[in-house]
C-alpha cells in the first residue's frame, strides 16, 4: 500500500531531475561544440573566403599565382583541423548533426574538382564562385545545427548573431564578385544581378540581426555600421548596382572592404566570445540549481521513505495482530462452537461472542469492531441453526417413536390374525402385510436416526453376522432377488447390531432397486484381519468415477443432514450408522459392470464364533422373535404363489435350532394340502417364537 507511491515519487523526481540535467546538459554540449567545431568552422570560413577571392582574380586573369597556392595551403590545413575538431568532440556530436557534417565533408571533398576547373579554364568566373558559395552555404547550414541550447534567451542571441555572420558572408561574395571584375573592368548582366543579390540578403541579414540582439551585443554592431569604412563601402555598393560595372575606385573599394571585413571578424569573434561566456554560465547555474533542486528532492524522498517504513511497520504490526484475531476466529473459535453445537451443547452466545481486543488505529479499531459485530452475528445464527436442527431432529423422532409405536401395536394385531387364520391364501395375504410393516419399521428407525439418537433395539448377547445378514435382507421389499453365500463364523457386538442389520438393508435395498429385475444380488463376507468384510454385489450399471469419489466422501465423513437433499437419505443413514461404531464402508465398480460395497466392522465389534459358543447358552436369544421368524423367509430357491418356499429352520444358526438336523428338501411342487400343512406348521413355528420371547424377558426400548 505505501511502496506504489514511493515508488511513484521516486519516479517522479527521476524524471524531473532527468528534464533539467538535459536542459545542462544541452548547455555543457552547446559549449563543447563552440570550443571544438565552432572555432575550427570560423577559421575553415575565413580560409574559404580568401581562396575565392584568390580564385576570382585567377578566373579573370587565368594566372596562377605563388599567392593562390599558399591560400589553398592554408585552405587544406584548416579542413584538417576541422576535421579532427569533429573527432574531437565525440559524444557531443550528436544525430541532429550527423547531416549537416555529412553535407559539409561532400562539399569540402568537391573542393579538389572546383581548382581543377579553374586551373584548367573550365569554369567562368561567376561559376567558379558560385561553388566556393555552395561549400560555404553548407558550412552556414552546419553554424546553424550548432545552436542547440534549450535556454530561449541564449539561442534568440545566437540566431541573431548566425545571421550577422551570413551577412559578413556576403560581404566577401560581393568584395569576390567585384575583384574579379576589376581586374577586367566589366561586369556581365549576370554578375550584376548576382551581386544585386548579395547586397539585398546582406541587407536583410544586418537588419534582422541588430532587431534580435540585445543591448550588449547590438551596440558593436551599430557603432561598425556609423564608421567611414561601413559608409563608403555601402556607397559604393550602390553605385554598383546601379551603374552595372565595378567600382570606380578600385584602391577605395579595397580599402572600405577590408578595414569592414576585420572589424567585423573581430566583433564577430568577440560577441561569440560573449555568448559562449553566458552559455557556459547558464550551464554552471542549471547545474547548480539542479544539484539544489535534486538534493533536496532526494531529501524529501529520503524522508518519505523513512516515515512510510516506520508508518507501514505500525500497521504491518497492527494488521497482523487483526488477522491473527482474524484467523483465530475463523479457523478455532467458531469452528469449535459449531462443533460443540454439533454434539449438543449448550452454548452462551454472551459468553463465546467477546469482542476482539486490538490495539492501533481508530480504522484498525473500527474493523476489529466488526469482526465482533460478525462474530456475534456468526455465533447466534449457528446457535439458533443448531436449536432449528435440534427441533426438527425432535420432530423426526417424536414422529418416528409415535410410528414405532403404532408399527409395534400392527404387529402385534397381524400375529394375532395369523394365529387365527389358517387359510393359505389369507395367510399369504397377512404375510406380506408383515412384510411391509418390517420395512416401515425400518423407515420409522431411519428417522431415528437422522434426529441423532438411537434406535432402542439391542441385545445383551453377540448376534451371529449370517443372522443379521438374513435378519437386513428380509427388510427389503425384492428380498428374493438376494443370494446369501456362505460365511465364516462370527458375531457382532449386541449393542451394535440392530444399526448393522439397518446398515446392510439399506445398502441391499439400493442394490435391488438400482439393478435389473431379473439380476441377483450377492451378500458374502468374510473374517479379516481388522475385523468382519461383508460385501453388497450388484449388477446394475454404475456409477461414474467421480460419483463413486464423492459418495465414498460422504461416506467417510457425513456431513450434517440437509433437509433439502432427501434423494440421498439411504446414504445420510448409512454415513450416520457407520460414522457411530467406526464401521467403513467403500463403494467401487464391480467387475460385472455393477456396483460393490465393501462393509469393513471393525475388530471392536466382532466376536469370532468359538468365543460366541464358549460364552455359554444354546444362543437362542441372539434375535428376537420377529426378527428370527423374518429370517427365515431367505431361502436359497423356489417360490409359490409369490411367496418363496419356506423349509422350517433351514437357515437358522445351529444354536437356534429346536433339533440338530439336516434342512429338509421340498419337492419341486406341492398340492394344495401340503400348502395348507406348510403354513399352519408356518403359525406354530410364530407361536412358539413368541413363547420364547416371553420367556427371555422384557426387550430394550423400541424392540419388536
Amino acid at each position: 500500500m505505501l511502496l506504489l507511491p514511493l515508488l511513484s515519487l521516486s519516479a517522479l523526481w527521476g524524471f524531473v531531475l532527468n528534464l533539467t540535467m538535459g536542459d545542462a546538459q544541452s548547455l555543457l554540449r552547446a559549449n563543447t561544440l563552440y570550443d571544438t567545431i565552432g572555432v575550427t568552422s570560423t577559421d575553415l570560413g575565413l580560409q574559404l573566403q580568401a581562396e575565392r577571392v584568390r580564385s576570382a582574380e585567377a578566373l579573370t586573369t587565368r594566372e596562377l599565382t605563388e599567392v593562390l597556392g599558399g591560400q589553398r595551403a592554408r585552405t587544406d590545413k584548416s579542413v584538417t583541423d576541422f576535421r579532427q575538431a569533429v573527432t574531437d568532440a565525440g559524444g557531443a556530436v550528436g544525430d541532429d548533426l550527423r547531416r549537416p557534417l555529412d553535407t559539409l565533408n561532400m562539399a569540402l571533398d568537391r573542393l579538389a574538382l572546383i581548382r581543377s576547373d579553374i586551373d584548367n579554364g573550365i569554369s567562368s568566373r561567376l561559376d567558379g564562385l558560385t561553388e566556393y558559395n555552395r561549400v560555404l552555404d553548407a558550412l552556414f547550414q552546419l553554424y546553424d545545427h550548432l545552436i542547440t541550447v534549450s535556454d530561449l534567451e541564449i539561442f534568440q542571441q545566437a540566431s541573431s548573431l548566425q545571421a550577422m555572420g551570413m551577412a559578413r558572408e556576403y560581404i566577401a561574395r560581393e568584395h569576390a564578385l567585384a575583384i574579379g571584375a576589376l581586374s577586367d573592368g566589366r561586369l556581365t548582366p549576370q554578375e550584376t544581378a548576382a551581386f544585386t543579390e548579395y547586397a539585398a540578403s546582406r541587407k536583410f541579414l544586418h537588419s534582422r540581426g541588430l532587431a534580435g540582439l540585445d543591448v550588449t551585443l547590438r551596440r558593436p554592431y551599430e557603432q561598425v555600421f556609423a564608421t567611414e569604412p561601413f559608409l563608403t563601402f555601402a556607397t559604393m555598393e550602390s553605385r554598383v548596382i546601379k551603374i552595372g560595372a565595378p567600382p570606380a575606385d578600385a584602391d577605395g573599394w579595397h580599402r572600405a572592404v577590408d578595414q569592414l571585413t576585420g572589424r567585423l571578424d573581430d566583433l564577430g569573434k568577440s560577441s561569440s566570445d560573449t555568448l559562449a561566456a553566458r552559455t557556459s554560465q547558464a550551464a554552471t547555474g542549471t547545474v547548480v540549481e539542479i544539484a539544489i533542486a535534486g538534493g533536496l528532492g532526494l531529501i524529501a524522498v529520503l524522508a518519505s521513505i523513512i516515515i512510510s517504513v516506520r508508518f507501514g511497520r505500525r500497521l504491518a504490526g497492527e494488521l497482523a495482530g487483526l488477522r491473527a484475531a482474524a484467523v483465530e476466529l475463523s479457523g478455532r473459535r467458531l469452528p469449535d462452537i459449531v462443533a460443540r453445537l454439533r454434539r449438543g451443547e449448550d452454548v452462551d452466545v454472551r459468553k463465546e461472542a467477546k469482542a476482539i481486543k486490538v490495539s492501533g488505529s481508530a480504522e484498525i479499531t473500527d474493523v476489529a469492531r466488526a469482526f465482533g459485530y460478525v462474530q456475534r452475528t456468526a455465533v447466534t445464527a449457528a446457535v439458533g441453526q443448531a436449536a432449528l436442527r435440534h427441533g426438527i431432529g425432535q420432530v423426526f423422532l417424536n414422529l418416528a417413536r409415535r410410528k414405532q409405536g403404532l408399527l409395534h401395536r400392527q404387529l402385534a394385531l397381524l400375529d394375532g390374525m395369523q394365529r387365527r387364520t389358517h387359510d393359505p391364501d389369507r395367510l399369504e395375504e397377512l404375510f406380506r402385510l408383515d412384510h411391509l410393516t418390517t420395512r416401515m419399521r425400518r423407515h420409522a428407525e431411519s428417522l431415528i436416526v437422522l434426529s441423532g439418537a438411537a434406535p432402542g433395539r439391542a441385545w445383551r448377547k453377540p448376534v451371529p453376522v449370517i443372522d443379521i445378514v438374513r435378519a437386513a435382507v428380509s427388510e427389503i421389499e425384492d428380498y428374493t432377488r438376494v443370494s446369501v453365500e456362505t460365511m465364516p463364523a462370527g458375531a457382532i457386538d449386541g449393542t451394535a447390531a440392530a444399526d448393522v442389520t439397518h446398515l446392510l438393508a439399506e445398502l441391499v435395498e439400493n442394490a435391488t432397486i438400482y439393478s435389473p429385475p431379473d439380476t441377483t444380488v450377492q451378500v458374502r463376507g468374510d473374517m479379516v484381519s481388522n475385523g468382519y468384510a461383508i460385501e453388497v454385489e450388484d449388477r446394475g450399471l454404475g456409477l461414474s468415477a467421480d460419483e463413486y469419489a464423492r459418495f465414498n466422501a460422504l461416506l467417510a465423513a457425513p456431513p450434517e443432514f440437509d433437509l433439502a437433499d432427501s434423494d440421498q437419505l439411504g446414504l445420510f443413514v448409512v454415513a450416520t450408522l457407520a460414522q457411530r461404531h467406526g464401521i467403513k464402508v467403500l463403494l467401487r465398480r464391480s467387475p460385472f459392470g455393477g456396483t460393490t460395497v465393501i462393509v469393513l466392522v471393525p475388530r471392536a465389534l466382532v466376536t469370532e464364533q468359538s468365543a460366541l459358543e464358549a460364552a455359554g447358552g444354546d444362543g437362542k436369544a441372539a434375535l428376537p422373535s420377529r426378527t428370527r421368524k423374518k429370517a427365515l423367509a431367505v431361502v436359497s430357491s423356489g417360490t409359490h404363489a409369490g411367496l418363496p418356499r419356506r423349509v422350517r429352520q433351514a437357515n437358522l444358526a445351529p444354536q437356534l435350532k429346536e433339533t440338530p438336523q439336516e434342512p429338509e428338501q421340498e419337492p419341486a411342487e406341492r398340492s394344495p394340502d401340503e400348502v395348507r400343512d406348510l403354513f399352519s406348521a408356518f403359525q406354530r413355528g410364530t407361536q412358539r417364537a413368541r413363547e420364547e420371547a416371553s420367556q427371555e424377558g422384557p426387550m430394550s426400548k423400541g424392540d419388536a
